[in-house]
């Protein structure tokens, strides 16, 4: 929208084309004294007017400017604080998922030292387990051992001795025969016993 001192200008450049040239002249015109004067007097008039706009126009601006700038700095401010802040919890955020990192690393290095020790320890009373097992069985193989020979000595003793008074049984039954019988009645053979071996025990018990 144009002001009123262009409005005015314009005026006075379409009276000055409307106004008739001077005789015999090209470059002079006849004007309307008054008419010009008005024109010229309102312009006057409103250029004061119209500079105290302008002046208002240009403190506006910078008003404005001003409050634009401000608000940049305003918001170029809090831009910074939260680039700040969030740099700080990236910070807080990284310490944190570095101690979590070191507290798991703790907890499965010392889940690992217990599961090891757990191991040998199991392993030890495996070992301990059978040692002991074992000397126990050599004690109850040795008492075994012992007692079977013991009971073969026994045995073999027992079957001699039933042997003699069997031997002694049919010697006495062949004296007691008269002598010149038409039919002499054969001494039995002699039962032989076989003698009792633990070894072969244990081999048939084995089989």
């Amino acid at each position: 929208m144009s002001s009123r001192i262009e409005q005015i200008i314009e005026e006075i450049e379409e009276y000055v084309e409307s106004c008739k040239y001077q005789p015999l002249s090209t470059t002079k015109i006849v004007v309307n004294k008054e008419e010009l004067e008005e024109l010229l007097r309102e312009l006057r008039l409103k250029t004061p007017d119209e500079i105290k706009r302008y002046q208002k126009i240009i403190s506006n601006k910078d008003a404005i400017l001003a409050d634009a700038q401000n608000k940049a700095d305003a918001i170029i401010a809090e831009a910074q604080a939260k680039a700040r802040e969030m740099v700080e919890q990236s910070e807080v955020m990284q310490s944190a998922y570095a101690q979590a990192n070191e507290t798991v690393n703790n907890a499965n290095q010392q889940a690992q030292e217990i599961l090891d020790a757990a191991t040998n320890d199991a392993n030890s009373i495996r070992l301990g387990a059978i040692g002991y097992t074992d000397d126990m069985l050599a004690n109850l193989s040795n008492i075994m051992t012992t007692a079977l020979n013991d009971a073969g000595e026994k045995y073999n003793s027992f079957v001699e001795s039933l042997t003699s008074c069997y031997n002694t049984v049919v010697q006495n039954r062949s004296e007691l025969s008269p002598q010149g019988a038409p039919e002499e009645e054969q001494p039995e053979e002699e039962v032989v016993v076989p003698e009792y071996d633990p070894a072969s025990e244990e081999e048939s018990e084995e089989e």
